[in-house]
């Protein structure tokens, strides 16, 4: 019957994630634009590929950014971040922001502006955090989708969810995590976590970890 469970509640969040929309890159009409894109894009790779390897809080979709430019009313805003993970800003039009840190994020739009605005001075604050979601499904007393405002470990959320369910498997439980187009299965034995030597098996979350609880 726990398998059954289980397997009702993995095939629930596989259909969950394949109704997920989908963005497109936008495609650069002439051979030229094409180069100056890629070369923009490279740029933005190579940040976002530094800022997984920092501890710093990333960007993320549905934060809200103070965007300040010194002496330059014109272009400081506050902006959000869309669900594509760009920001939209006047004459660097949209640039991606999610996956990188604030200040990675200043060094990129610093590069933009060069080329408008003579030795520009940017801040690039969060405002807000709303991208740091995680969901704890199965069985536990209280189900749901949880918005973080700092790191927390999958003990954490458990507690969020005020305990297991009667019939839980906790040595069974498995944290689903987003990697590209695929899901990570990494197991959780909370028995083994609660034991005098399993600390070090309580890690910290990810945006958009889904813990699973059969």
């Amino acid at each position: 019957m726990k398998t059954s469970r289980f397997i009702i509640i993995i095939g629930g969040v596989v259909a969950l994630l394949s109704a997920a929309p989908c963005f497109a890159v936008d495609t650069p009409s002439s051979s030229k634009d094409s180069s100056a894109s890629n070369n923009s894009l490279s740029e933005q790779d190579h940040a976002l590929a530094q800022a997984q390897e920092v501890g710093e809080y990333r960007i993320g979709p549905e934060d809200v950014l103070d965007i300040s430019v010194w002496n330059n009313s014109a272009i400081s805003r506050t902006v959000p971040v869309r669900p594509d993970g760009k920001i939209s800003l006047p004459l660097v039009n949209d640039v991606q922001a999610a996956g990188l840190t604030p200040n990675q994020l200043r060094s990129v739009l610093l590069k933009k502006l060069t080329e408008y605005v003579p030795s520009p001075e940017v801040s690039v604050i969060v405002r807000e955090v709303h991208s740091f979601k995680v969901s704890v499904i199965g069985e536990v007393k209280k189900t749901g989708r949880h918005e973080l405002k700092g790191r927390a470990t999958v003990l954490d959320i458990l507690a969020m969810a005020e305990g297991f369910g009667e019939f839980a498997g906790r040595g069974r439980i498995v944290v689903l995590r987003p990697e590209g187009k695929t899901m990570r299965q990494i197991p959780f034995n909370y028995n083994k976590v609660m034991s005098n030597n399993g600390a070090l098996e309580n890690f910290f979350l990810q945006p958009g970890d889904i813990i699973v609880v059969p």
